[in-house]
């Protein structure tokens, strides 16, 4: 069995790689192997993540795709997580994940077909539903955020993020010594649209 871990974060600024060492813990503890890990840092509202759709071009079917969570996997509204899921079944990939113990019966070699596909249809109704919930909690803590930035402009008392000067004069320097978007990326541990907004500003001072 072929065990493919995938670990997401957010943004730049967040450690996907923080769950690894549970999830090694609990394929050692079922005699398996991670044979593959693959990490990113993108948003599970968006479908535009590289390293999990290289997972799946990966995977042949049969293969474990293991999470720590199902919102590592999604947080995507139905539309996109029908689209991951319908492209999940085509490979034949099974999701094993911590916060799911129906699931981790599909990382088991020894059970007969019977109680596979029984695993497998509680397994696949259960990812919907903590999908959902997911998604739902995702919507839930923007509408907050936006609520509650209103309220802090309408006292006069939201200054949006501070900047990290020192960084962005980091990037800009960069950016003056014409190295590529992608290494200062890698470097700065910045966002596209951080850089963007960066190589405008240096673009306006001529």
């Amino acid at each position: 069995m072929f065990v493919r871990a995938y670990l997401r974060a957010s943004t730049k600024e967040q450690d996907a790689s923080r769950a690894r060492g549970q999830l090694e813990a609990f394929a050692k503890d079922r005699g398996l192997t991670i044979a593959a890990t693959y990490l990113e840092n993108e948003s599970g509202a968006s479908l535009q993540r590289p390293e999990l759709f290289r997972l799946l071009a990966d995977s042949q079917p049969g293969d474990v795709l293991l999470i720590e969570q199902v919102d590592r996997l999604s947080r995507l509204n139905a539309t996109d997580w029908e689209r991951l899921r319908s492209e999940i079944r085509r490979i034949g990939v099974r999701v094993v994940a911590l916060d799911l113990p129906t699931s981790w019966q599909l990382a088991s070699t020894g059970a007969d077909e019977f109680t596979s596909r029984m695993a497998e249809a509680v397994n696949g109704m259960l990812l919907d539903m903590l999908a959902a919930i997911a998604r739902k909690d995702y919507e839930d803590r923007r509408r907050r955020q936006a609520q509650g930035i209103a309220k802090a402009k309408e006292g006069g008392k939201y200054a949006g993020r501070a900047e990290d000067t020192k960084r962005n004069a980091a990037i800009i320097a960069m950016l003056r010594a014409g190295q590529s978007w992608n290494s200062i990326i890698d470097v700065a541990k910045c966002s596209r649209s951080t850089l963007s907004r960066l190589s405008k500003r240096l673009n306006e001072e001529g």
